[in-house]
């Protein structure tokens, strides 16, 4: 299962993503010798002497010059991740929103068109509020759940289409090898957000997509201490978009979080494993609560895209939501204070376990701006709000234990 081909040396293409997650874009220091990777902490590395001093007269196989350009511990984390994710190259930043922000600002151009899921990360759907227009960009929002909502919104002019999945906050799905139909049929590329599944549950590149974007921060690292983002792709592009913008855009992964997050990510494949088996048992203890109103989560049959995340999806994440029959003005606060294993905080895929509450009227002012229908459809996974819950590595018992104290308390 998830196994691709791969031009890494060490690695074959009959090897499994266990061996990937491990392998993948590491080998022994020539020097040392040693097994794990090196954590090469220098800003900049001698040069000979008719080394060019811009980043113009760059070569793809020029040696390491200055830590902005590339960097031996970010490479190999670059090597891995394409790996991952079964394509050609991957391009390491400081942040997810990095790489989305340069993914746009380098595809796009004024008078370009993109269509993006109208549900999408918040900071994602606030630069697509704010920024995107100023720079002349035409953007077309939809419910990328609904195809014939994609397929209606493609013009000749369509030079991206963007979408999440499963997207975060309300875990609605997209087909992907359907939307990458669509989109390649107008002559646009397909870009997926595909941090919440992970190239455990899903490779949108096996799918028809063209890139794929991760908040290395959330599954990828795994433990809550080291933010990064990469984009994946075709290697011609990529090795060009890294010397024309992702070079001169500054917006780089520090080596010791490329470090950070390739330890991470040697045990991604079992900790998605564990996050699934409990986020599984958590949503059917609180879908048969008597104080729970609803429960999404991809691996329920009761999900509305259960039969897609069957097909798509060979790991359901560790991401639920659920909403409260009752809730009153306090509700928030005597839950919270009555978790002892949750934290209360934001982000996602951390192995402690994390809730957080998502009023649907203050996420419709501040990032979706949603009306009508589009609020309407959004409302059937959300209501008036959600408590949004990351499945941590915990027993899923004492999770459980956990959340009846508080909500029969709340």
């Amino acid at each position: 299962m998830n196994r691709c081909n791969s031009d890494d040396k060490y690695m074959e293409p009959h090897h499994g993503i266990r061996t990937t997650a491990i392998h993948g874009g590491e080998y022994p220091d020539p020097g040392h010798r040693g097994t794990s990777p090196n954590l090469v902490m220098t800003t900049t590395f001698l040069a000979d002497t008719h080394a060019p001093f811009s980043v113009e007269e760059m070569q793809e196989d020029a040696p390491y010059f200055y830590t902005r350009w590339a960097n031996p511990t970010v490479r190999q984390l670059e090597e891995k991740l394409a790996n991952l994710e079964c394509g050609e190259a991957s391009v390491a930043f400081a942040s997810g929103m990095a790489a989305i922000s340069s993914l746009f600002q380098y595809w796009l151009k004024p008078g370009d068109h993109l269509v993006v899921s109208n549900v999408t990360y918040a900071a994602t759907a606030e630069m697509i509020n704010e920024f995107l227009p100023r720079q002349g960009i035409q953007i077309t929002k939809v419910d990328s759940s609904n195809l014939s909502e994609v397929e209606k919104a493609m013009e000749p002019r369509t030079k991206l289409v963007f979408i999440e999945t499963p997207c975060n906050p309300i875990l609605r799905l997209s087909n992907l090898s359907r939307i990458a139909q669509i989109a390649h049929k107008v002559g646009a590329e397909l870009a997926v957000d595909s941090t919440l599944a992970t190239p455990i549950a899903t490779q949108p590149l096996k799918l028809g997509a063209d890139y794929v974007v991760h908040s290395l921060t959330k599954y990828m690292c795994g433990h809550g201490d080291a933010i990064g983002g990469a984009l994946i792709g075709n290697q011609k592009k990529l090795e060009t978009f890294r010397q024309q913008f992702a070079i001169r855009n500054g917006g780089v992964l520090s080596p010791f979080n490329a470090w950070l997050i390739m330890r991470g990510i040697a045990t991604l494949p079992l900790r998605m494993h564990a996050h699934q088996e409990g986020a599984m048992k958590v949503s059917q203890f609180l879908q048969n609560h008597n104080k729970v109103k609803q429960v999404c989560y991809p691996g329920l049959s009761s999900h509305p895209d259960y039969e897609l995340a069957k097909t798509q999806m060979h790991n359901f994440s560790g991401m639920l939501t659920f909403q409260l029959k009752n809730h009153r003005a306090n509700t928030v606060e005597r839950l919270c204070e009555s978790l002892r294993i949750f934290h209360y905080a934001v982000s996602l895929g951390h192995h402690r376990s994390l809730i957080f509450y998502l009023p649907t009227e203050q996420l419709q002012a501040s990032s979706f701006h949603l009306s009508k229908k589009a609020l309407k459809d959004y409302r059937k996974y959300a209501g008036d709000g959600i408590f949004r819950i990351s499945v941590g590595l915990e027993d899923p018992e004492d999770l459980c234990e956990d959340l009846d104290r508080a909500l029969t308390k709340a």
